[in-house]
């Protein structure tokens, strides 16, 4: 069931909130995502709003340079990503760890072999 969150880095710099639905969180294990630990969920770029931080957002782009993984150049740490579905559709990738009153420990994400792309 997709819910209202918000969301930002450690050092609060970059705020956001989105409208994601939980329960479609997956783990990966490509070489980026699963180093850094991430709990990932997918939300439509219009159900996600960046409230603050923009000018405080690095990017780094690896593989097929297609997804834009932001990260706040003050505190480094991955708040979401941008990137879009085959079918063109503009998305954020959330790292829910990132969102205020989720316990990503109590989430049932499903695994995702990004390793094998």
């Amino acid at each position: 069931m997709e819910k209202h969150y918000s969301g930002g880095c450690q050092c609060g710099a970059v705020l956001f909130e989105v409208d994601v639905n939980l329960d479609q969180s997956i783990t990966c294990n490509c070489s980026r995502c699963q180093p850094l630990g991430v709990v990932l969920a997918f939300a439509p770029r219009d159900k996600f709003i960046l409230h603050n931080g923009a000018e405080n957002l690095t990017e780094y782009r690896f593989n097929k340079r297609e997804i834009a993984h932001l990260f706040c150049k003050i505190c480094g740490i991955q708040s979401f990503s941008y990137g879009q579905m085959p079918d063109g559709t503009k998305i954020a990738a959330i790292n829910v760890n990132t969102l205020k009153d989720v316990k990503p420990s109590e989430l049932s994400p499903t695994h995702f072999d990004g390793r094998s792309i």
